[in-house]
């Protein structure tokens, strides 16, 4: 039978600040690696294009075949984690990315990279729900917002220094070796995880309530019908759009839609990239600052985040009414950087509301429904490229529908998100089946 989580004091002693922190920092090198991987494919796209012979249509198909199986291992390995310690989950995805990495190294097939694409995808599923997941156990809800936006910094600053680094890697040697790179680094990760990582303590603070929400092991029918869970689902789907686009399509766009060469794209590329990261762990700090001063977590979660993606969303739609210049540049660098920070602050206010037993699988299952538009993105982009008159119209097209779309969510999710709602509803509904 379901039962209510009141306050109370913690059998085990609460985790070291210096160890969560530590924590903290090896789960950020981990998103770091993870991006890098999906990005350096976007880095390397018109190399790719040319070797292998391919159509931008299939170049889309290449990227979006990478989330063919995402959602799967985001359900079936998030799922996992409620009876396999994380620290074990996140070795194992490790050994695979490597694995489907070394095939790469040398002359390979359309038809091979395509394989390898599609089994790397189904391992990186679950990577960002294990790690928010990971990192909410060490910290008490009012102070993970922060350690959060620390975390999924990881997934901008890891295309942040592979942009300029794997680009020269390409230009200087091959799109190969850019994969060496990425596999010799997989691997010192996997060691030092295995060395350091630890797994959260059982039933502490941090687990189980946070001062004024008593959380409920609600039934996931009930979670998943919350406003809240509705509302972030809607938020990262579209945001997860524009994400998609950025790692497949934007280096692309600017070296074959604008014309910059390989290397000024690449440093292009630095440019929102540094942005997400530094408006990450930015709006991470704001929703623990306003949080602590007794802000409603409406506010400091749902408005907060929904309204990052509005901002990205209207950005993206402006950048595609403007010519190449500064002013484009700064438009797609908010507009491929405000939905990322949205991330922490979103998926902090699913923490917020659902029962750390249950937290990973629905992490994972939101995960799982938001790479169904990292699917549809590369493909609709290609689509608009392929059978425009010209490209730049056809990138034109793409982006502006993307950020219609961005709008739209995230002005859905600032009314949807309401976490201290949520929690006293499912209280009611557990509390009223009980009887």
């Amino acid at each position: 039978m379901s039962e209510i989580l009141t306050r109370q004091t913690a059998v085990a002693s609460p985790p070291s600040p210096a160890r969560a922190w530590l924590i903290t920092v090896l789960l950020f090198t981990f998103l770091l690696l993870n991006f890098a991987d999906k990005a350096v494919l976007g880095f390397a796209g018109v190399h790719i294009q040319r070797d292998l012979g391919i159509t931008p249509q299939q170049f889309g198909l290449l990227q979006s075949a990478f989330f063919w199986l995402f959602a799967v291992g985001a359900i079936v390995l998030g799922a996992l984690s409620s009876r396999i310690g994380v620290r074990w989950l996140l070795a194992l995805l490790m050994l695979v990315w490597i694995v489907t990495m070394v095939p790469l190294l040398g002359p390979v097939s359309f038809g091979v990279l395509l394989a390898c694409r599609i089994v790397l995808g189904f391992a990186e599923g679950p990577a960002y729900a294990l790690a928010t997941h990971s990192v909410h156990s060490w910290f008490p809800a009012e102070k993970r917002a922060l350690p959060s936006g620390v975390v999924t910094a990881g997934a901008s600053v890891g295309p942040l220094l592979a942009a300029p680094i794997l680009t020269w890697v390409i230009v200087t040697w091959s799109w190969h070796a850019a994969f060496g790179v990425l596999v010799a680094l997989g691997a010192l990760w996997a060691v030092a995880w295995l060395v350091l990582g630890r797994d959260a303590p059982v039933h502490t603070p941090a687990d189980t309530a946070d001062g004024t929400l008593h959380l409920v092991d609600a039934p996931y029918r009930m979670l998943l019908t919350t406003g809240t869970v509705v509302g972030i689902a809607l938020l990262t789907f579209f945001s997860y759009w524009s994400t998609t686009l950025k790692v497949a399509w934007l280096p692309v766009y600017l070296s074959d839609g604008l014309g910059y060469d390989t290397i000024t794209a690449g440093r292009l590329m630095m440019l929102p990239y540094a942005v997400a990261a530094v408006g990450a762990i930015g709006a991470g700090w704001l929703s623990n600052w306003l949080t602590v001063r007794g802000v409603s977590r409406r506010v400091s979660r749902g408005y907060l985040a929904g309204g990052l993606i509005v901002a990205a969303g209207l950005s993206m739609f402006a950048f595609t009414l403007l010519s190449a210049g500064l002013p484009q540049m700064i438009l797609i660098a908010l507009a491929f950087s405000l939905n990322t920070a949205a991330y922490a602050v979103a998926f902090t206010a699913i923490a917020d509301v659902v029962h750390p037993r249950k937290r990973g699988p629905i992490l994972g299952f939101l995960v799982a429904f938001y790479s169904m538009a990292g699917i549809l993105a590369p493909l609709v982009l290609g689509y608009f490229v392929g059978n425009a008159t010209d490209k730049i119209t056809g990138y034109g097209h793409g982006f502006a529908l993307t950020g219609m779309l961005m709008a739209v969510g995230g002005a859905a999710a600032m009314f949807l998100v309401r976490p201290e709602h949520d929690v006293a509803t499912l209280n009611a509904r557990v509390q009223e089946n009980a009887q």
